[in-house]
């Protein structure tokens, strides 16, 4: 339901105040990073100064290029300019958080050293002042330097290697997951219904035609008897709200298509967004439901919780009304989150927003940071499911590590 005139610039005005604090916080967060991994490679490996001050501005460009890349012009520059400087910026995330790892350890390692060993009962030698040469001649590289260029070297190479392959290859290696899920009062005669659930796309700069082809195969070898697309649909511009049209019109022609919307979809602006996929020939189901196979499925779906800053958001008793517990209720929410309050009342939900954590360089802090840690696959809460999609696309830096892009081709199973 569409919010009154009156309300929406002081709605967007503090969207824009909470953008603007989030490109803060992040400038300084890498900036920081930045400086850290420039004083440790300098000194690691002996940089002049010319080098260092030909680093320093480099750093500065990614930095920047990260941070309003995006807003260039040219589609085909902005590409370049974002993509590039977020690739790096990555790199020097992990290098900088590994380098501040080292400088605990050996923090860490210094301090135990003095308590096991106090200054006290390190007894003094008297050394004659002629056995001590007046001008020692150093070595070209000594071993604790060593070990220094070593450990730099090794951080640096992991951070870019991670980065670069996540860049160029992990982003784009597609991967069609089958997930059996049971449900009960499921009727036998929709034993093996299909459902194929497209979640994140993220179509904008890094999402294009290439990209959506892929995704078309997958869907085609999945062979649907449903599509759901379970929101941030669109990155951020409504550039390619054509290209979303045409991408749902292929769509349907495999099977019906049910979608909702993802906060990224607000923030591009929602009701375009939606009417994109009405007019491509999908059913979009704002807090409201269809009976698909019969009747025999409730298929139900919800505003993203983003909806709420703008008076809208999701309405589970209202996308429900009118249903029984007769047939199973399938829920299309974005997010995870929302399946607290919602497992008391469907069978499954299908959601995605969280990208799987997108970029895991041999971990994943998704699973500390996001509520409950529902960061990807299947979960149950009671007698409810919920399967969290790793999305299609990415946010952010054009990169992924550690958490393969989906289609996901889930069977129904009685």
């Amino acid at each position: 339901m569409p919010q009154p005139r009156s309300s929406y610039p002081s709605c967007f005005v503090s969207q824009s105040l909470k953008i603007a604090a989030f490109v803060s916080i992040l400038a300084v967060v890498l900036g920081g990073l930045n400086v850290l991994v420039h004083r440790r490679a300098s000194a690691a490996f002996r940089l002049s100064k010319r080098q260092r001050y030909a680093l320093g501005w480099g750093m500065g460009v990614c930095l920047m290029g990260t941070l309003v890349g995006r807003s260039l012009p040219s589609p085909g520059m902005a590409r370049v300019v974002a993509g590039g400087g977020s690739v790096v910026e990555v790199a020097l995330l992990v290098q900088g958080i590994l380098f501040l790892g080292e400088r605990l350890v050996v923090a860490v390692a210094r301090l135990l050293m003095r308590r096991a060993v106090p200054a006290a009962a390190v007894p003094a030698l008297a050394v004659p002042a002629a056995a001590v040469p007046a001008e020692p001649a150093p070595l070209a590289v000594s071993r604790r330097e060593w070990l220094s260029r070593a450990s730099a070297t090794a951080v640096i190479a992991f951070g870019g290697g991670s980065a670069a392959y996540g860049a160029l290859y992990g982003r784009h290696d597609y991967a069609l997951e089958e997930v059996p899920i049971r449900l009960a009062r499921l009727p036998r005669s929709l034993d093996g219904f299909t459902i194929v659930q497209l979640s994140d796309l993220h179509l904008g700069l890094f999402v294009g035609e290439w990209e959506l082809d892929r995704a078309v195969e997958l869907v085609k070898r999945a062979r649907p008897n449903l599509i759901a697309l379970t929101g941030d649909l669109l990155d951020h511009d409504l550039a390619y709200a054509e290209d979303l049209a045409r991408f749902t019109r292929r769509l349907t022609g495999l099977a019906p298509v049910v979608a909702v919307p993802g906060n990224h979809d607000h923030y591009a602006g929602v009701d375009r967004v939606l009417g994109a996929v009405r007019s491509g020939g999908g059913t979009v189901l704002l807090n409201t439901h269809v009976r698909v196979a019969e009747s025999q499925l409730v298929v139900a779906g919800v505003d993203d919780l983003w909806g709420r800053r703008l008076g809208r958001g999701p309405d589970l008793a209202r996308a429900l009304m009118g249903t029984d517990d007769d047939a199973p209720r399938l829920l299309l929410a974005h997010q995870p989150v929302f399946f607290e309050g919602a497992a008391a009342h469907v069978a499954l939900q299908l959601s995605g927003h969280t990208h799987g954590g997108q970029f895991n360089p041999g971990l994943r802090p998704a699973d500390q940071v996001l509520p409950n840690g529902w960061v990807a696959g299947r979960y149950e809460l009671g007698q409810a499911q919920l399967y969290v999609n790793r999305g299609f696309g990415t946010a952010g830096p054009p990169v992924r590590l550690g958490s393969t892009p989906e289609v996901t081709r889930i069977v129904l199973t009685v």
